[in-house]
């Protein structure tokens, strides 16, 4: 697919990924002009300093008006106050398209803003980040080689989805599509109940008796990498959780069971089938990153 070259692009939601897909289209030279919009002014400051955009105004309706792309890049549970924040100054051309975790509930914001989901809005989920959030840590090549993934709905429009498409292709991801239920229930498993069990784990720990003063200080490569996603946004995770609960909810359930017969497997001395477990997941993991890899 040829790049295409938007003239004027805003963007609603100046943290990671929005600063980070302004900086990305910058570098790929696929963009003129960006204006950018947060109700935080701190992080309008740092991005107007920092050169993520170009321009911004005292509202999101400003921002956006003459707008040939928009993208709503603010926790999910946001996502129709944003919009409805951006809609007196959208074009009736313009395309939106947004960057959250979850689509159905996307989906339905739009659809609860304009009365039906606009035929040139487009859900849109980058599957990359880190546990830093804000403008600050914005980098270009933050989507590089990572996955993007389009959730068309039935009143799509194919120009707009192709125009999204060739953005974040010109950003060095890489475009799947797939159903907005399905992505959900995918991502639930994949990333909304890893983040959950993160945050659990440590606030487990950190309630113990002295976990300040020697079980925190001691804890080693193992805590690290098990925990960095804990030091991911509150506000954000606590979005996403709500909005995809009941997928979550269930896989929790399915994990809570595990934990249970793991527990039983230790109290009862079953250190085979404990062993068994640990081979069975170590070969499912390691067999399904040669796949990704």
């Amino acid at each position: 697919m040829s790049a295409v070259v938007v003239d004027r692009l805003a963007i609603v939601g100046l943290g990671l990924i929005g600063g980070s897909f302004a900086r990305a289209l910058r570098e790929a030279g696929v963009v003129r002009h960006i204006a950018g919009f947060d109700s935080d002014p701190t992080q309008v400051r740092l991005a107007l300093e920092l050169g993520v955009i170009d321009s911004s105004a005292a509202s999101a309706a400003e921002t956006v008006t003459a707008a040939d792309v928009v993208v709503i890049a603010v926790p999910v549970l946001a996502t129709a106050a944003a919009l409805t924040a951006c809609r007196a100054g959208l074009s009736a051309d313009v395309i939106v398209t947004d960057v959250g975790s979850t689509k159905v509930s996307v989906l339905e914001a739009a659809a609860q803003v304009f009365g039906t989901v606009p035929a040139r809005f487009v859900a849109a989920h980058p599957i990359a980040g880190t546990e830093k959030s804000g403008v600050a840590h914005a980098q270009a090549g933050l989507f590089r080689g990572h996955r993007l993934i389009l959730t068309p709905h039935p009143a799509q429009d194919d120009a707009a989805l192709h125009c999204v498409e060739a953005l974040w292709l010109a950003a060095g991801a890489r475009v799947v599509r797939m159903g907005a239920a399905r992505h959900d229930a995918i991502f639930a498993a994949t990333s909304h109940l890893p983040h959950l069990l993160a945050y659990s784990f440590v606030e487990m720990l950190a309630g113990l008796e002295g976990a300040d003063a020697d079980i925190f200080p001691n804890a080693g490569g193992g805590f690290r990498d098990f925990t960095r996603i804990a030091s991911s946004s509150p506000r954000m995770w606590h979005d996403i959780l709500r909005a995809n609960a009941k997928p979550v909810a269930a896989l929790l359930r399915k994990q809570i069971e595990e934990l249970q017969s793991l527990h039983g497997m230790i109290e009862r001395g079953e250190w085979d089938g404990l062993r068994d477990v640990f081979e069975r997941a170590r070969a499912a993991r390691e067999r399904h990153l040669t796949r990704i890899e």
